[in-house]
């Protein structure tokens, strides 16, 4: 029996962060034992609301690769590629954009949300409403069975789902649903206690450091209520202790929160635990990474192969939808 074929990707709009890590990469080197495993750099999607600069593009989109491979995803397991390799993902989305409603587009819940969010872009462009159909275009050439997915994407895959309904009702049976593989992901704090995000400027990323990984942590606010260190805290105001939550034990948890509440340790014994723990994660990330980064030609070749790997299956897909449409000269 053939594996069930997962399929996700990650925009290179910025240097990955630890919440990439723990939210999306460590989950895919899990799947990828698991399942027949598509994993792609979005380039495209970068583009989207990142089109008016283009300058480190190329170095963002290194960094996505080098950090995918150094948190252990394997392209003898999985097909590693970039989107923009892979023509075939912008024909889908054009065959798509002819048969989309418009408001199916204006309805998604981020749409709205990122232009509000976004400041000093102008959003109002086709390509960042037509993102979640670039997407659809990208789940759906690949006949994807699984897409790894949190609950508050939902909506961008249940888009994916009514547009190759539609395109079947239209055209015949050619894609399949894809179905969620629903993934808890952690939400990680930044540096300033909100979600860690690029463009909150608050992140600590894979690429930083061991010198600014702790020089971070230790700049970072704790319990406002612990003035002096003989104060009482409460561990569920301090952005530190959710940092703990994500990365350290059961046990070290449970000891730096008493420790919190009785003023048994201070911000600084509490950070200094914290430093030990995403070291001893990062550690074995840092020393992958500057080992590929030496071999800019490795690096290239990957990307190739599994961009021709991936065009293959996209192109056997875009086949039957050219079929289905009646598309191309008659016999």
């Amino acid at each position: 029996m053939s594996m069930k074929r997962v399929l996700s990707g990650i925009q290179p709009s910025g240097r990955l962060h630890i919440g990439n890590l723990v939210g999306a990469l460590q989950n895919w080197v899990k799947l990828q034992d698991q399942y027949e495993c598509y994993y792609f750099i979005a380039d495209w999607h970068a583009l989207t609301s990142q089109y008016a600069d283009t300058s480190r593009l190329k170095e963002y989109v290194r960094d996505v690769l080098v950090n995918c491979l150094a948190a252990g995803l394997d392209p003898g397991k999985s097909t590693v590629f970039a989107q923009s390799r892979v023509p075939e993902h912008a024909e889908l989305h054009v065959l798509l954009s002819m048969i989309t409603p418009l408001p199916w587009l204006e309805r998604v819940p981020t749409y709205k949300e990122k232009q509000s969010e976004v400041k000093g872009r102008d959003l109002n462009t086709y390509g960042f409403l037509g993102y979640p159909l670039l997407q659809s275009a990208d789940i759906l050439v690949y006949k994807a069975d699984y897409v790894p997915v949190g609950v508050d994407q939902m909506p961008h895959l249940e888009i994916t789902r009514e547009i190759g309904r539609r395109f079947n009702h239209f055209y015949g049976n050619v894609f399949p649903e894809p179905e969620a593989l629903l993934t808890d992901f952690p939400k990680v704090v930044g540096t300033d206690g909100r979600k860690m995000s690029k463009t909150y400027d608050n992140c600590i990323f894979l690429s930083d450091s061991p010198e600014e990984v702790e020089r971070k942590i230790r700049t970072m606010t704790t319990d406002p209520q612990r003035i002096k260190r003989t104060d009482r805290g409460d561990p569920a105001l301090s952005p530190v202790f959710h940092l703990h939550r994500v990365f350290s034990a059961k046990e070290e948890q449970d000891e730096v929160a008493e420790g919190c509440r009785t003023a048994a340790i201070g911000c600084i014994d509490c950070k200094k635990i914290l430093i030990r723990n995403l070291f001893r994660l990062l550690e074995p990330i840092w020393e992958k990474r500057d080992t590929l980064l030496q071999k800019p030609a490795m690096l290239e070749d990957i990307v190739e192969s599994g961009s021709a790997k991936a065009r293959e299956t996209a192109s056997q897909t875009m086949h039957e939808a050219r079929e289905a449409i009646g598309l191309g000269l008659p016999c």
